[in-house]
């Protein structure tokens, strides 16, 4: 009963699997008019590479009958004209192949780089729920290098190769019924023993290859992640344990290898008796037909190298359907994904402009849950009115929902009931990307990119000139650790140790440099020590005079010179005022300490 249970599951899994593929023509939809021309031409051209084989056979077979003329005087001028149909078919050989190989090659790169290109379009374009509903981000990246090269192969020079291997089967068998029909029927018990040796050859083969590459794939990951964390493994002596482990993947990978080397052999072994096994049959009945039927020596020359040519042009067609149903797979999670319209378009041109945005914010009787947590009730009837120009600041205990109004504020999220209004305007109404323009964030840890501190800062507005730059680096704090920097303003960011305060200082810089009407500060100095918090602190302040500010923190040095503080429990609002809400708020915490120094969470 359990093995009957284990074998359904396994051919439901498989069956699932099955599913996850598009049918091979969708691979092409993303074809346009000029890899269509190159498609056909390919196609045309791999079928003339292909025919090639067959032919050389034809003119091989005239060969044998010139060198055998009885009189010696024809055999020169005979074997002279044998030798330029071989130089024809040379050049139309390697015109045919040049034009197969390029003309795939061409239109499998220029419709990877566009699935390529639509790929991360899409996931730009997709909602904050889509990534937090996803269970490895890692494999999102991945899809771009790797499912890309997948889907290539699936559509590119392999699709030469299959249409010239199956030319060169049917031309093979063809051309041999032709010259002999009766000698091509008896070698034809022959075909299927090459064609199973060597499809079972190519697919053991692929297999253990595809295992041994991702044995040192997950060997390498174990290399990358011992010395990205050489600091880790160091202070919990971790050394003997990252290398076992490295070694264990790396005898998987030499099992694989050795595996594969023994399958080759035994495959290679089996495939050429098969063959040479096949040409002694050949002759000898070969010879039968010449003297009973009439046959002669070219003929039967002839018909054995158009019927082999063709058997292991049927053999070789694996590694092609191989790579045709891995593309298939590959392209059905990244087409699903270019696909997905998501529930908060970044891309909508519609939604309603606001030419002077004053900052007012106002949540009203807001209902939410998190998409990857639909069970848990972040939400339910949570309002808070911000005005416009006032900071007004957000303390609770950690999962109460404070940095849940930055999101919904951002609108990375929608609510399940209520409404966001900005300007008394619902903000589902609005044109997303240009709201989005006038509200900066600040999170507690800077995401800064691996590029310069100039290229970083003015990531916050486009065209900023080097004035504006270093201006926002003086109202960020930031222009006199900078200044000292080797390089200045053209140091790498991630060639470079910076401390946390001078990383958040240059995200600061950047928000700055936005000038937004609507500043968000999401636990902007939680992670500081207390001399970087107070000149971060400082160059907050700056920021946001004249602004609306939301502030989520836990140290009352963030936020006493707000106008309002509420706290949050529970997905409410139960406090909100100027000096009361801290007793309400250390009441709440699990700690007691004093008020003036820390709020904990």
């Amino acid at each position: 009963m359990e093995r009957g249970g284990e074998m359904t599951m396994n051919k439901k899994k498989a069956s699932d699997q099955d599913k996850q593929s598009v049918p091979f023509y969708k691979l092409f939809m993303f074809a346009d008019q000029y890899d269509i021309t190159l498609m056909i031409i390919g196609s045309l051209s791999a079928i003339g590479n292909g025919l090639s084989q067959p032919l050389m056979t034809l003119v091989f077979g005239g060969l044998i009958n010139s060198f055998g003329a009885t009189d010696p005087a024809h055999i020169v001028p005979t074997v002279s004209q044998v030798s330029l149909k071989f130089l024809y078919l040379a050049i139309g050989t390697g015109l045919a192949a040049f034009l197969q190989v390029s003309c795939w090659m061409v239109t499998g790169e220029r419709q990877a780089t566009r699935i390529r290109g639509l790929y991360l379009k899409t996931i730009l374009r997709q909602d904050i729920g889509f990534f937090d509903t996803q269970t490895n981000t890692g494999e999102i990246i991945g899809r771009m290098s790797g499912d890309t090269i997948l889907i290539q192969n699936a559509m590119g020079e392999k699709v030469g190769k299959f249409i010239q291997l199956l030319s060169t089967f049917l031309g093979g068998f063809v051309i041999a019924f032709l010259k002999g029909w009766l000698l091509t029927l008896v070698l034809l018990s022959c075909i299927p023993a090459i064609v199973i040796a060597g499809g079972v050859m190519s697919i053991v083969v692929s297999k253990m290859s595809t295992r041994g590459q991702r044995a040192y794939a997950e060997a390498g990951t174990i290399v990358e992640q011992t010395v990205g964390a050489i600091r880790t493994v160091a202070s919990f002596t971790g050394e003997k344990e990252a290398i076992d482990k490295y070694n264990q993947k790396l005898k998987i990978a030499y099992n694989n290898t050795v595996q594969q080397g023994l399958a080759t052999g035994v495959g290679l072994g089996t495939f050429m008796l098969i063959v040479f096994g096949t040409y002694g049959l050949a002759i000898w009945y070969g010879s039968k037909m010449i003297i009973e039927k009439g046959y002669n020596g070219g003929q039967v020359i002839n018909v054995l190298f158009a019927m082999m040519s063709g058997g292991m042009a049927l053999g070789q067609t694996s590694p092609s359907l191989n790579a045709f149903t891995t593309g298939k797979a590959a392209a059905y999670k990244m087409l699903e994904t270019i696909k997905r319209t998501p529930t908060i378009d970044p891309y909508d041109t519609t939604g309603v402009v606001l030419e002077d945005v004053k900052g007012e914010v106002k949540l009203k009787d807001v209902y939410f849950r998190y998409p990857a947590r639909p069970d848990v009730q972040i939400f339910a009837g949570f309002s808070l009115h911000v005005p416009s120009g006032t900071t007004t600041a957000l303390v609770g205990q950690s999962g109460s929902g404070k940095s849940t109004v930055i999101g919904l504020v951002e609108r990375f999220y929608d609510p399940e009931a209520g409404e966001v209004f900005i300007d008394g305007v619902d903000l589902k109404k609005l044109h997303l990307r240009s709201i989005r323009e006038r509200i900066g964030l600040v999170s507690q840890e800077p995401n800064l990119f691996t590029t310069t501190i100039r290229q970083n800062i003015a990531y916050g507005k486009d065209n900023a000139t080097e004035e504006e730059i270093r201006r926002a680096l003086e109202l960020a704090n930031a222009a006199k650790f900078i200044d000292k920097l080797p390089k200045g303003l053209d140091t790498m960011v991630g060639g470079t140790s910076l401390s946390g305060g001078q990383k958040q200082r240059i995200a600061i810089a950047r928000a700055i440099l936005k000038n937004p009407r609507i500043l968000l500060l999401d636990e902007a100095t939680s992670a500081l020590d207390t001399e970087s918090e107070r000149i971060v602190q400082d160059a907050l302040v700056r920021l946001m005079s004249n602004r609306t500010t939301i502030v989520v923190a836990h140290r009352l040095t963030t936020i006493r010179n707000a106008d309002a503080i509420a706290v949050v429990h529970k997905g409410k609002i139960v406090e909100k005022g100027k000096t009361k809400p801290f007793v309400v708020y250390q009441s709440q915490s699990t700690l007691r300490v004093p008020q003036v120094t820390l709020l904990l969470v």
